[in-house]
């Protein structure tokens, strides 16, 4: 006969748990019933903790001009600041969730709040570049443990048949931390001094530092999970991912022919390869390959990774049309709050509306809603003011979050039902296609866009001439605006031509940037097909394709109720 379970007993008061408070899964805290107090503390740490991890990623991209002036940077050496933070932030969760079952969730808290201290306190410092770039590695493991903490943190907070709402509202909350960011950083740079950036990151970490230590999590229950292999497997997945992360965010800074990047390609699988192999042949695996090949974790995974693709329509295309324009981030305050409230939006909505009896849904309808509103941007021009584009835009952040909930809600289901051991499986990959697809999505963009602005220079250069009444009209007015600030015929022959050749590139960056947007809303309709199609299938047949997974959560729910 089987041994009863033993019973978890919290060492700092003496609290013996009741069965219904056990953890789900080892390495995941306990469940007591809270007062209402405590509860409200837990959500609003969780909260802090969320919005301060997605922050770390946050500030980086929004101030990275004013980084690369602060050390004297390449474009490409600020590059490698971006990818020293992706190459350990799509590749920790692995790990950590094996740290949690190992070590316990105490020492786990400890040490993913200290990681975030150090790597903002290098920062406050200074050192230079090579400390930066280090503190940038060690911020993209803290920030993969804070997402862990912040579900653990909203789940306390929240009712017992709520709980795994805090699985959507962690993703929310990193989303929010973007555009959030960006909102404030004029504010923090108003004089351009990076060090109020550093100052005020370093600031949150110790502010959530000290609330985890405040309010701590509840213990829970460990068991020995680490073996040999784990050691190559891990170093292989590292290389592997950083190189690819390389390859997308690098090439289209140097562009894609340059030698240097064919090495990270094969590094990129070699590393992936290589840990493929030995997850293949081992007994007890990280990534169970059988499982993460099927055809349902597959879909997830493309389905997350092209909602990435799709979403960076903003991250690239109109904030880049807005740099083309010389709109800096102190004239985009109120577009970016515009998306701050969007996004908070999506994410309550998303709540409110999860259905998991119908997770694809909302995925069809924020897929819908993206294609929309590029079709929609299309109509941009030279004289496009960012409040032009709130509304498009506003949908697009909204539609970002609102998708991504019931994706992530979709793999988790399935991952518990298949057993423990695959929730590490699909957090690994779910966070590869997540921090992928978004790089994939800019490179792609990026690319596409840089082909069709020569396209458009190439045209303007063939025909616009001299013969043109247009372009003469237009020489002759700028050359107007510049004889009284300057009597040389020769000089303002060559200002007036600088100003026209600034005109027309202006004019030839948003054409490209709006064939980016019909590129997203051509391939937001053909994604909401493949999508609707099976959709309208399984409707018509009264199926549900987690009609198992769903039978497996309230048995299991039933259990654990008091």
């Amino acid at each position: 006969m089987a041994e009863p379970p033993r019973p978890l007993i919290d060492k700092a008061d003496g609290y013996a748990f009741k069965p219904h408070e056990m953890p789900i899964l080892p390495g995941s805290p306990a469940n007591p019933d809270h007062p209402p107090r405590r509860k409200a503390a837990y959500l609003a740490i969780g909260v802090f903790i969320g919005l301060v991890g997605g922050a770390q990623n946050g500030f980086l991209l929004a101030n990275t001009p004013a980084l690369q002036a602060e050390f004297a940077l390449t474009p490409v050496e600020a590059g490698w600041m971006t990818v020293a933070f992706y190459a350990t932030y799509a590749t920790m969760s692995m790990l950590l969730f094996r740290v949690r079952q190992e070590f316990g969730i105490q020492l786990f808290v400890r040490w993913a709040m200290a990681g975030l201290v150090l790597a903002n306190f290098v920062q406050l410092i200074g050192p230079g570049y090579h400390a930066e770039l280090a503190a940038r590695a060690v911020a993209g493991i803290a920030a993969s443990g804070l997402s862990a903490l912040t579900i653990y943190y909203l789940m306390q907070g929240l009712p017992a048949a709520m709980r795994t709402v805090g699985l959507v509202l962690s993703l929310g909350l990193t989303q929010i931390a973007f555009p959030l960011t960006r909102a404030l950083s004029p504010a923090l740079l108003v004089d351009g001094d990076m060090a109020h950036v550093f100052q005020f990151q370093f600031a949150l970490s110790l502010l959530g530092l000290a609330f985890v230590y405040l309010l701590r999590l509840p213990p829970g229950v460990r068991k020995l999970t680490f073996e040999k292999l784990d050691i190559p497997s891990m170093a292989l997945f590292v290389l592997g991912v950083a190189s690819l992360c390389a390859f997308l965010i690098l090439g289209r800074i140097v562009w894609w022919d340059a030698p240097w990047l064919g090495y990270a390609v094969a590094l990129a699988v070699i590393g992936l390869g290589g840990c493929l192999l030995i997850e293949a042949n081992r007994k007890s695996p990280m990534l169970d390959l059988s499982w993460l090949s099927s055809r349902a974790i597959l879909s997830i995974a493309a389905i997350g990774a092209t909602v990435r693709i799709l979403v960076a329509e903003q991250g690239f295309g109109a904030s880049g049309m807005f740099t083309a324009l010389g709109y800096g981030n102190e004239q985009l305050t109120g577009y970016f709050w515009v998306l701050t409230g969007a996004t908070v939006a999506g994410m309550l909505l998303s709540v409110i509306r999860l259905d998991p009896k119908d997770l694809t849904r909302p995925v069809l309808f924020a897929v819908l809603v993206i294609g929309v509103a590029a079709f929609a941007d299309t109509r941009t021009g030279v004289m496009s003011r960012p409040q032009d584009l709130y509304l498009s835009q506003a949908a697009i952040a909204f539609a970002a979050v609102f998708a991504m909930g019931p994706v992530l809600m979709q793999g988790m289901l399935r991952a518990l039902a298949a057993g423990q051991n695959m929730i590490i499986s699909f957090i690994a990959i779910f966070s590869l296609s997540q921090s992928v697809g978004g790089l994939a999505g800019i490179a792609l963009l990026s690319a596409f866009h840089t082909v069709r602005l020569k396209t458009h220079l190439i045209d303007a250069g063939t025909t616009l001439a001299m013969s043109n009444a247009q372009l003469s009209q237009a020489f002759s007015n700028a050359a107007q605006r510049t004889v009284p600030l300057q009597q040389d015929p020769a000089l303002v022959q060559q200002a007036t031509s600088a100003s026209i050749s600034a005109q027309i590139g202006r004019e030839a960056a948003v054409l490209a940037f709006n064939d980016v947007f019909f590129l997203i809303g051509t391939l937001s309709a053909i994604t909401f097909v493949a999508l609707f199609v099976p959709w309208v299938i399984n409707k018509i047949r009264g199926r549900n394709p987690l009609a198992k997974e769903l039978a497996f959560i309230e048995a299991m729910r039933a259990r654990n109720e008091p």
